[in-house]
């Protein structure tokens, strides 16, 4: 019996967002500059989404580009920028082909204008599909998209447009970001690393966390079965008591 073959499909988290990390560090240990690393971290995504497709999961946002990471090294960012579109260009077709939509959250007016067209590209190209929704984080984080969506909501209420003794979670979760996309149920990080770093800080109030030592080129398919095994035997309470589940 193969790990894909033990996931529950009556059990699978809707939702599964990934922090992408270990780029750097597999390529040190290659005698490799980081864009190597960077550049072999699109195998694994390539893998990760083709798996999350074979067991039907809905949605997976990928952390792929963080606001802070544009502090990184001019040329780094550079090249992933030039990255990121030569992967947008190879890769629509065959998301098309699996049925993938795209979409992304994140700043993206603070992207280079080549990434913008390509993005736009690719997100009208897979716009009709209806199976596995993508999303790509880039330029983003959970604290310049809260400061977003508090401005945004500032302005309704100066406008009439929104009154304060109605701004409940929900109302909030209109103007984030991730507005339309479900919480995710399961986050996983690679390399070892133990912390969110500024990822959907609002939306994982309740997501299980899985923390792996492996660097996230050397990612497969298999590694996400195994973080989805792991995910379906914990007991998701909620805040209630394990005898009022069973209840």
């Amino acid at each position: 019996m193969t790990i894909k073959d033990k996931i529950q499909k009556d059990k699978l988290p809707k939702h599964i967002a990934i922090i992408m990390d270990g780029n750097g560090r597999w390529a040190a240990k290659q005698g490799n500059q980081r864009i190597f690393g960077h550049e072999h971290g699109v195998e694994s995504v390539r893998s990760t989404v083709e798996g999350a497709t074979e067991i039907g999961i809905q949605y997976l946002t990928l952390y792929a580009f963080s606001t802070e990471n544009w502090s990184r090294p001019h040329d780094e960012v550079n090249a992933l920028m030039g990255l990121l579109v030569q992967a947008i260009n190879d890769e629509t077709e065959k998301l098309k082909e699996q049925n993938v939509r795209l979409t992304m959250i994140g700043d993206f007016a603070s992207l280079p204008k080549d990434v913008q067209t390509k993005l736009n590209w690719s997100i009208n190209e897979l716009s009709k599909c209806t199976g596995l929704t993508l999303v790509l984080a880039l330029s983003y984080s959970s604290k310049w998209e809260i400061t977003e969506a508090i401005k945004k909501i500032a302005q309704d209420v100066k406008d009439d447009k929104l009154q304060i003794d109605n701004i409940d979670k929900d109302i909030l979760d209109n103007y984030l970001a991730t507005v339309g996309i479900p919480d995710p149920e399961l986050l996983i990080r690679t390399s070892g690393e133990n912390r969110i770093s500024n990822f959907l800080l609002w939306q994982i109030a309740y997501s299980e966390f899985y923390f792996t030592p492996v660097l996230w080129p050397d990612f497969r398919k298999e590694n996400l079965y195994e973080a989805i095994c792991d995910y379906q035997n914990r007991e998701r309470r909620f805040g209630k008591t394990s005898q009022q589940l069973v209840s």
